[in-house]
């Protein structure tokens, strides 16, 4: 006869085995399978997103174009297809994937989701912009609408993300992006950057890379089919005509131009001097916060103290105090160079 003992054991591991697998919100089962409705409900934004984007900028996507540009299986994208087409998110016009209103509505909820991440990232944390992207990416499928506004509200109902996109509203509304792509303007036009487009990943690093920003003045000195080439505070720029068509700028007024006397403190040599006339938009939060402390404010007179060994950092006399900075710190401050500190009002 077998021994009660072992039927109890073979008993506990049974249920054991059962917990594991099927306990509620937990069990191996349940996580499997919300693991791929969060699967299914990421392709379904991914989608609606790429739609959105294509009929904004005045494009149309099929389906060969949505399946060639997602990660997954092309059986799996087709199949999403159909469920969004079920779900009346979208419909087909001639082979192309067109969005219902459902569909748009929905797409807005997720791009305000992603530009507001975009904006905490760049306002609250210390991440680099070019993390800024990929992070907000995987965060706006977590978000719910309620969430969605608490985060707007903590950060003041923002208009815009940190590359010039406008934030859909909670109401689904959404301003228009003004000016024009760079490469539209002729040479010897004087701009402001209002725009970055962040996608696709290796335009947007490249721009990255010259470290320019939204709100510089930019002067246009030869625009061809081979390169645009520009200024901008004391620096020259070499761009291919599709990278810098990632750029929109605004073409300024003549009462608005300053290019032309505008550097970045990282440019300033020794025995020049200068006075502070701003702090560029793309430096924000803690670092903002901690140059005006500092003391690098509009008007201050300011040159160079000394120099390190490497050139970086330097310390800068700025309101009679020596004070070093990193020169990734320093391309963030506005100077305008002087003769003399006499010429200073």
């Amino acid at each position: 006869m077998t021994n009660p003992v072992i039927y109890l054991i073979v008993f506990g591991i049974v249920v054991l085995l059962l917990l594991i697998l099927f306990y509620p919100k937990t069990g191996l089962f349940w996580r499997l399978q919300n693991s791929f409705k969060n699967d299914s409900k990421v392709l379904i934004e991914d989608i609606l997103k790429k739609l959105y984007h294509a009929e904004d900028s005045g494009k149309s996507l099929n389906s060969n174009d949505i399946i060639n540009s997602l990660n997954a299986s092309p059986q799996k994208v087709l199949t999403t297809i159909d469920d969004m087409k079920q779900k009346e998110l979208i419909h087909f016009e001639n082979g192309d994937i067109k969005l219902n209103e459902t569909g748009m509505d929905y797409a807005l909820r997720i791009i305000r989701v992603h530009r507001l991440w975009e904006k905490y990232l760049s306002e609250k944390t210390g991440f680099n912009k070019k993390d800024w992207h990929e992070i907000a990416e995987e965060m706006e499928h977590k978000l719910d609408s309620e969430q969605a506004q608490e985060l707007a509200n903590h950060l003041g109902n923002p208009r815009f993300d940190p590359h010039g996109d406008p934030i859909p509203t909670a109401a689904g509304t959404i301003e228009k992006l003004q000016g024009k792509p760079l490469p539209t303007f002729e040479e010897g036009t004087i701009a402001t950057i209002v725009h970055i487009e962040d996608e696709p990943d290796i335009i947007y690093k490249q721009i990255l890379a010259e470290d320019l920003r939204i709100g510089s003045h930019i002067r246009i000195v030869e625009n061809n089919q081979k390169r645009i080439v520009f200024h901008s505070e004391g620096e020259e720029y070499i761009l291919a005509p599709i990278v810098a068509n990632n750029i929109t700028i605004v073409e300024l007024l003549k009462e608005e131009i300053s290019e032309e006397d505008t550097f970045r403190l990282s440019n300033l040599k020794a025995h020049e001097k200068a006075k502070i006339i701003g702090i560029s938009r793309e430096c924000r939060g803690e670092i903002r916060r901690r140059l005006l402390d500092l003391g690098f404010v509009n008007n201050s007179l300011i040159e160079v103290d000394l120099t390190s060994p490497m050139k970086d950092p330097r310390a800068y006399l700025v309101r009679d105090t020596a004070i070093a900075i990193r020169n990734e710190q320093a391309k963030f401050i506005l100077i305008e160079k002087v003769n003399n500190y006499a010429t200073i009002n």
